[in-house]
């Protein structure tokens, strides 16, 4: 049987997809009225990653991780990008700049590890720690949109690329539709997928040190990952947005990094302080979160900050032992193990993994025992999401998969064969691949324990002649099927552990080839239309700040 040396999902993708698929589907209110539910992670990395809108962003890497591995299976990828971007629209989102208004009336209480590692010396008690977004405060004044403000640059781009990540995968337009995004009292603020990236690439091109995230502050991670976001963009629209980005590397490189005679990397740039000209300098090995998303970008620049890192920390040497990880923040763990596996650094690959399998705690939980998260030896009710999302990136990750995440996005598989109909996450696709050499569909399922045995179905679409499909199911004969369209068949099965292999006569990959062409030049074209029908104005809206006291996040939500 071929079905071996087709990519497959292992049993903790599938349990986390299920898990993933709860907390999307699961209604919640994000409003300014409402709340998120207590399992959207607005705990982990306090002070700047707290929020829940870090979770979200962190589930969509997961699901599309998976969703290239079985390029014939789309519809549950889709369901649960949707969920999440659609809670990126609302108030909660972005709580922190809707709510964060004018300086930090806390400035004085910081914790001393914030002080010492935030603060500039001599500025203790007089400028905002990282993560306050100081929406409101001079000379930008109170901007009431979360997207097209000046600053709130990790918002926007964040948001983008879940956007061309949704692109990537789908293949429809649902985002690239106008739609509300909720700002400052709620107010609604009309984008699309197109009019962002549009508005992202050209206020950018104003600021070649980057645009800023809070305000005052340019963060190298913010900025790299909004290029990022620009780049899948331009692969799923043949556009251009992205070469702001890849002049901002070269910036980067030359303004951002303190080199050695010796070319040894002393010192990576946490933030940089336009007003004040000021950078905030970091070890070397702070350039390991950048180097992530700057990798689909600049491989070579990636990589010289990752193995600068390795240096400086002494993970690449068998011979130190791995230091203890903060259970509640192995943030920088989980991005060196990342690149090292991107990197095919195997060394480090096995030294990390193996400390993670021990220390990070992995377990399977639910009612069927079938859902999966990392719990880090947090004494919590659910996998904490911004980590156990970054762990389970990890666990789908091998040499080149990140990278090829970014740069090889598959338009063919939109004319390919496709599996519809699955009722997930009770009957789950371990596998769905078409072999176009062979002109074969092979579709591996998986079923909940208290659903095993009861009848379901599901349809195959895309089928060049439905009148020739062979199927063959667990490696017999399979009749149990039925031609319901003029390219469409519906299977009739069981909820069960099964091997699905069916002929569909689709051997073009030169079709295939021709169609990814001619999608891409189709978005191209709707991109266009859609931003002369929605021109963007780069100006931001300004309005007068409230006039009594200033709005602490802390009294809003339990973030801080």
């Amino acid at each position: 049987m071929r079905h071996s040396i087709y990519p497959q999902l292992n049993d903790r993708s599938v349990g986390w997809l299920k898990f993933l698929w709860d907390k999307a589907t699961t209604p919640d209110d994000w409003s300014i009225d409402g709340r998120p539910h207590e399992w959207w992670d607005d705990r982990t990395g306090p002070p700047t990653e707290a929020f829940a809108q870090f979770d979200l962003l962190k589930a969509a890497y997961t699901v599309c991780l998976r969703a290239d591995r079985t390029p014939a299976w789309r519809e549950g990828y889709t369901r649960i990008l949707s969920e999440l971007i659609s809670r990126h629209t609302e108030y909660w989102a972005a709580i922190d700049w809707n709510t964060q208004i004018g300086p930090d009336p806390d400035r004085a209480n910081y914790p001393p590890a914030w002080v010492a590692k935030y603060i500039p010396q001599g500025l203790e008690g007089k400028y905002d720690c990282a993560g306050w977004v100081a929406n409101g405060i001079e000379p930008w004044g109170l901007q009431p949109d979360p997207i097209g403000a000046t600053g709130n640059v990790f918002f926007r781009g964040f948001f983008l690329t879940m956007l061309s990540l949704y692109s990537k995968i789908s293949g429809d337009d649902k985002w690239e539709k106008p739609f509300p995004v909720r700002g400052y009292q709620s107010e609604a603020f009309m984008w699309s997928h197109h009019t962002i990236a549009d508005y992202t690439s050209r206020q950018w091109e104003t600021v070649p040190a980057g645009p800023h995230c809070e305000n005052t502050k340019i963060w190298p991670y913010c900025v790299a990952h909004t290029g990022l976001g620009l780049h899948l963009y331009d692969r799923c629209f043949g556009s251009s947005t992205s070469d702001v980005a890849a002049e901002w590397i070269g910036y980067m490189r030359k303004h951002y990094l303190g080199v050695a005679k010796s070319g040894a990397l002393e010192w990576f740039a946490f933030y940089y302080v336009p007003l004040l000209d000021y950078i905030h300098k970091a070890p070397a090995a702070a350039g390991v979160p950048s180097a992530l998303f700057i990798y689909p970008q600049s491989p070579q620049t990636a990589e010289a900050l990752y193995e600068a890192a390795m240096i400086e920390l002494g993970w690449n040497d068998p011979k130190r032992a791995i230091p203890p990880q903060a259970p509640d923040d192995p943030r920088l763990f989980l991005f060196a193990l990342m690149l090292a596996q991107d990197f095919g650094d195997n060394v480090v690959v096995e030294r990390m993994r193996d400390y993670a399998e021990a220390h990070f705690q992995p377990r399977y939980f639910g009612a069927d025992g079938d859902r999966f998260g990392w719990w880090f030896g947090l004494d919590e009710p659910w996998p904490r999401g911004n980590i156990s999302a970054m762990a389970m990136m990890v666990e789908l990750g091998g040499r080149g998969t990140w990278f090829d995440l970014y740069n090889k996005p598959n338009l063919a598989k939109f004319n390919e064969p496709t599996v519809e109909g699955i009722d997930f996450p009770a009957f789950a696709v371990r596998q769905a691949w078409n072999d176009l050499e062979g002109g074969t569909l092979s579709v591996r399922t998986v079923a909940a324990a208290s659903r095993r045995g009861q009848a379901t179905s599901f349809t195959v679409s895309r089928i060049p002649d439905p009148s020739a499909v062979i199927v063959r199911c667990d490696g017999d004969g399979f009749d149990q099927w039925e031609v319901i369209g003029e390219h469409e068949i519906r299977i009739r099965t069981t909820i069960d552990t099964h091997v699905f292999l069916i002929y569909t006569g689709y051997f073009s990959k030169e079709q295939g080839d021709q169609f990814a062409r001619d999608a891409l030049r189709s978005n191209r074209e709707r991109a266009g239309q859609a931003l002369a029908a929605n021109p963007v104005d780069l100006r931001p809206k300004v309005i007068a700040p409230p006039k009594p006291s200033m709005v602490s996040l802390s009294a809003a939500c339990s973030c801080c």
